[in-house]
């Protein structure tokens, strides 16, 4: 088994920094308040005009030219539109089902915000907080939506697999990241409590989570469980015969190794990439097939500014706005990343890059010099993959 896919980022779940347009005039920083901003009417015409324009088929098209097999598509827990006052997006989900089957391409449904938060960042639904851990009610409500999801495309030709939850932060990562710092409360009394996902906890969900999709899943489907950012931990999991079509979920962006000290240069990314990523997935790899979900060639050396591991103009920095390098200089080093990651990546099962596309204007909007390099359409078209790395 060997995956080559990309990401359907900011389609169905929204990240401000992918396309800032859709918050205009508002303070809000994440999906959970953007509705709460507005006014019904005004929430309902942005969604149903984002949603009907981002992806089309079209995009299916375009991604199966590029020789991509499958797409990954990150989904909100309230994709069933049971969770007022957000806006239920199942039709889109069929409609991307019937355009990956017309044009031979397979979907990975990517669960990836719970209620309450489950890693406390912009991408888990609201900023700061992270409580869906300690609620069973809530831990009970993702069940139902992931038994859902399997109940209406278990038996789909374009199902390649369900995956459980998106980036629970487990006590490492949640320290790492500072979430609360990166990412702000709005709420100070909601975020009370807040705290990293136990591994106990996790461990026991991708467990339920697991029976309880089998029963609506084929054999033959995948169940995916994100390592939360810990890879190797999880080797005695799940190793027993009754546990079919793992998949084991790793996200690794050089803007994280930058945070954990690696260099930045290309001699710098590309000896972290083969000593740190390469390896580990290497060595998991022997327990399950392992995927890179998420990935990208953004670095702070492109950037032309250290980043501080991936931090925008949002999170209150300068940024830069004018290029620091030439655009062959840039593409030296964008091929150099590209080639190093993919290498990584094809130890394991195969990757998904983040993300398909982003509507962020880099180049009329100060601070965003480099953050092009998230476009996997940018990146194709202006050379920055080598056509044999991708």
């Amino acid at each position: 088994m060997k995956v080559k896919g990309v990401n359907l980022g900011n389609w169905l779940v929204l990240e401000k920094w992918m396309n800032p347009a859709l918050f205009a005039g508002t303070t809000a920083e994440d999906e959970y308040w953007l509705p709460r901003q507005l006014s019904k009417e005004a929430y309902t015409e942005r969604i149903r005009i984002h949603r009907s324009e981002y992806i089309t088929e079209r995009d299916f098209v375009t991604i199966k030219s590029w020789g991509l097999d499958t797409v990954r598509i990150p989904v909100p827990y309230f994709i069933f539109g049971d969770r007022e006052p957000f806006i239920g997006c199942i039709e889109e989900l069929d409609k991307a089902f019937n355009w990956a089957e017309k044009y031979g391409l397979q979907i990975l449904i990517d669960l990836h915000t719970a209620p309450e938060g489950q890693n406390g960042s912009d991408n888990g639904g609201i900023c700061g907080v992270c409580k869906w851990a300690q609620n069973p009610k809530e831990v009970e409500f993702v069940h139902t939506v992931l038994e859902r999801l399997a109940q209406r495309y278990g038996k789909r030709k374009g199902l390649w697999g369900i995956e459980v939850l998106n980036e629970p932060a487990l006590p490492k990562a949640w320290e790492m990241m500072d979430m609360q710092k990166r990412y702000p409360p709005v709420d100070k009394e909601m975020a009370k409590g807040s705290g990293p996902v136990p591994y106990d906890f996790i461990r026991q969900f991708y467990k339920d989570a697991y029976d309880r999709l089998r029963v609506y899943l084929p054999e033959e489907k995948y169940i995916v469980f994100h390592d939360g950012f810990e890879l190797t931990i999880w080797k005695d999991f799940m190793q027993e015969d009754k546990y079919k079509s793992i998949v084991l979920d790793t996200h690794q962006y050089l803007m994280l190794a930058e945070m954990n000290g690696c260099e930045q240069t290309i001699e710098g990314y590309t000896k972290y990439v083969q000593e740190h990523f390469a390896k580990e997935i290497e060595e998991m790899q022997q327990y399950f097939p392992v995927i890179c979900g998420e990935w990208c060639l953004f670095n702070s050396l492109a950037c032309g500014w250290d980043t501080k591991g991936g931090q925008t103009v949002l999170n209150g920095l300068d940024g830069a706005s004018v290029e620091s390098y030439t655009p062959e200089e840039k593409k030296k080093i964008y091929n150099a990343v590209a080639k190093v990651q993919t290498e990584a990546w094809n130890k394991g099962s195969g990757y998904f890059y983040w993300s398909y596309k982003l509507l962020t204007d880099t180049v009329n909007t100060e601070g965003w010099v480099g953050w092009d390099s998230w476009d996997l359409g940018r990146c194709i078209d202006f050379g920055w993959f080598d056509k044999r790395d991708l």
